[in-house]
């Protein structure tokens, strides 16, 4: 942070360039005659009497189709490759490098914002090139098909305040909302793979999900499965402010994972921007919108992107740092006061769209958060339930049991469950809702009586109660627990969710009428078809479905064999 006595008029977020290097910089505050300058680089050498030089527009970056497949830094400069392990001082990202334009328009054709006017060869989506959003008129000339570089103009339009030129990548400033025809109302899930979260705690399409937990309890690992086997278009997965190592994971695995719709590398399309925590904490700070405008610019172009935030905490804190430096006064647990605007601003850009091109795409956002000790009452998590539409919540004691995901379930909520039965509906699952209320009021008296068990211990619980411990050992390992690392049940499809909560619930029924006609608990747990509800998840994958269904007809026959037994 430095001050700057202003010969010139400045704005708030000018981009600037600072000292002799050109060190990236980025207005903050106004103050009569001085402007205090945010620098996102190192300031060792800077001195007293250096110049300040502004851009008169705000902190951009800039978007094209050779972005994906990149690892980029809080301020889109890509990692590695001609840059070396480090970057000068002063280095701006330039473009993306050589691409080969294919174009789709032809002169005399009207451009309208956001429409498409050619494309980069490549595979995996999101390789449109598209008209800047402020820009119209007829185009009077367009590229032959070859290989250009991003920030070369490619094709020109005729506007009504003259001709502009415009090439495959375009700037757009970070902290600005790029603007769509309409914002549409939710319908539909972002399906996970999940079973815990797409069947009781799912997030629509173009929604809001925040995934808070302590440390250890496996908010990168589901992070990544769910970049893998979410069925979003793009991924866009910014790692803000998390420690060295872990990145250096992140940065090692997601290249190497595969893509499970075309079995080639993952990185087709997906997006990684990578600031760690011993990066300059203001170029923290502006990572978390850098990653924003990536997925809005994919979103753009027709396209479902999930944006991966991990961790929103350590961006707060960034935030906190940045705000001290300022000396404004501190907040809750030194945060600024305006901390929940700030998340609000962040949160609120995910939204299922009509373009300006007229296609609907959609931009989801699922944000970690690390509380300090995992006491989710603290500023950040509290603040960012009320930005989210669903929460799940990391346990740690679910984790040191080994049971992944370590979701909470009577912690988690979702709000969109209306509009997610008319989904399940349409998937053969006209019961969806009530099966998952079933289930969660089934865990919730689990919780109840777990307690009253350690006190008079469980064989002095009636068989009725007895029973609701057994049922809800059934679902929390036949049902919830699914391991990101099992060939079987790494990924679960709608179809197969659908079949497993069916045969569980008619397990409850029949296990339900059984005891209550005399038939003791552990007896129903010695029934033949036990161990496989127990297994079901791990021995019966997506190639068994029908399976699955055939379990019906030996689940009654066992409990017919046993009323009759009782009777």
């Amino acid at each position: 942070m430095l001050r700057a006595r202003a010969e010139s008029p400045f704005r708030m977020h000018e981009a600037v360039a600072v000292g002799p290097s050109g060190l990236v910089g980025e207005v903050v505050k106004l103050d009569d005659d001085e402007v205090v300058v945010q620098v996102y680089e190192d300031t060792t050498g800077l001195k007293p009497g250096d110049r300040v030089e502004g851009f008169g527009d705000p902190l951009s970056v800039r978007l094209g189709p050779g972005l994906v497949g990149g690892i980029f830094d809080g301020l889109l400069r890509p990692l590695g490759g001609s840059c070396g392990d480090f970057f000068a001082p002063g280095m701006r990202a330039e473009g993306a490098g050589r691409i080969a334009f294919e174009p789709s328009v032809q002169p005399g054709q009207s451009a309208t914002p956001g429409m498409a006017f050619g494309r980069a060869a490549g595979e995996g989506p999101g390789r449109l090139c598209l008209v800047p959003p402020d820009v119209q008129g007829e185009i009077i000339f367009v590229h032959e098909s070859a290989e250009v570089e991003d920030t070369q103009a490619i094709l020109r339009i005729r506007t009504a305040g003259g001709d502009r030129e415009v090439a495959a990548s375009h700037p757009w400033p970070v902290r600005r909302v790029r603007p769509v025809r309409r914002r549409l109302a939710p319908a539909a899930p972002m399906v996970t793979g999940q079973r815990i979260l797409d069947t009781l705690f799912p997030v629509v399409r173009g929604g809001r999900a925040a995934l808070p937990g302590g440390f250890g309890t496996g908010k990168t690992v589901l992070q990544e499965s769910l970049a893998k086997w979410c069925d979003a278009d793009m991924i866009v997965y910014v790692g803000c402010g998390e420690r060295g190592n872990e990145m250096a994971e992140v940065l090692d695995e997601l290249p190497r994972l595969s893509d499970p719709r075309t079995g080639r590398p993952l990185m087709e399309r997906t997006v990684i921007i990578a600031n760690t925590s011993n990066m300059p904490v203001a170029a923290r700070e502006a990572s978390i919108y850098t990653a924003m405008t990536v997925a809005e610019y994919f979103r753009d172009q027709g396209l479902h992107v999930a944006l991966m935030a991990d961790s929103t905490s350590r961006w707060a804190e960034a935030l906190r740092e940045v705000s001290g430096r300022l000396g404004e006064l501190p907040a809750e647990s030194g945060y600024p006061a305006y901390l929940a605007s700030r998340l609000a601003d962040f949160y609120e850009r995910a939204a299922r769209v009509e373009t300006l091109g007229g296609d609907e795409g959609s931009v989801t956002v699922i944000g970690a958060v690390s509380p300090p000790a995992g006491d989710f009452s603290e500023p950040v998590t509290s603040h960012t339930k009320r930005y989210v539409g669903t929460f799940w919540t990391l346990d740690r004691d679910r984790a040191r049991a080994r049971f992944y995901p370590a979701i909470h379930p009577l912690q988690s909520y979702a709000e969109d469950v209306d509009v997610m039965g008319e989904w399940w509906s349409e998937q053969d699952n006209p019961d969806w809702i009530a099966h998952r209320q079933r289930i969660l009021g089934l865990l919730e008296q689990q919780a109840r009586l777990e307690r009253m068990a350690r006190i008079v211990g469980k064989e002095s619980l009636p068989p009725s109660q007895q029973l609701i411990l057994l049922e809800a050992e059934v679902i929390g390992e036949g049902f919830l627990r699914q391991s990101s690392f099992s060939e079987v049940d790494r990924y679960c499809s709608p179809r197969r969710q659908t079949a497993m909560l069916g045969l569980l619930v008619r397990f409850v029924d029949l296990a339900e009428k059984a005891v209550s006609q005399g038939a003791a608990p552990d007896r129903v747990a010695n029934l033949p078809i036990f161990r496989t509800l127990q297994r079901l998840g791990e021995e019966l994958g997506e190639e068994q479905v029908d399976r699955i269904m055939q379990l019906h007809a030996e689940l009654d026959r066992d409990f017919a064999a046993l009323e009759g037994e009782v009777a």
